[in-house]
């Protein structure tokens, strides 16, 4: 799992308890006070995108930058993959439909192998 794809997956996981929150909170609100409504989830909702907006700025500050971009993946589909196993360079090579290739080395770990 690459950096970008953790964050990502971090930052959708902070709006969903973001929502929920807001929601537990609107619920609660309409049933303890006659207070205006509105109000209180204006102000429920400012909070949250500021702890929303801190907690990303922090996320963005901790991931390192991308050092090599010469490994990106082709766009397009993939034509084929093939896996060595029983050589020095254990591999799985994935052939794209634009003539390119990818190799990920593999290591076995326990009866499963590894790659990537």
């Amino acid at each position: 799992m690459t950096i970008s794809s953790r964050a990502s997956r971090f930052r959708s996981g902070v709006i969903t308890v973001a929502l929920a929150s807001s929601a537990a909170m609107a619920l609660s609100a309409c049933e303890s006070k006659k207070v205006p409504i509105q109000t209180t989830q204006h102000e429920a909702i400012n909070r949250l995108e500021q702890r929303l907006e801190q907690l990303e700025r922090q996320v963005g500050e901790q991931l390192p930058t991308p050092a090599d971009n010469s490994n990106k993946v082709p766009a397009g589909p993939v034509s084929s993959i093939t896996l060595r196993t029983g050589t020095s360079d254990d591999r799985l090579r994935i052939y794209w439909a634009d003539g390119t290739r990818s190799d990920l080395p593999c290591t076995k770990e326990q009866n499963t192998w590894a790659c990537g």
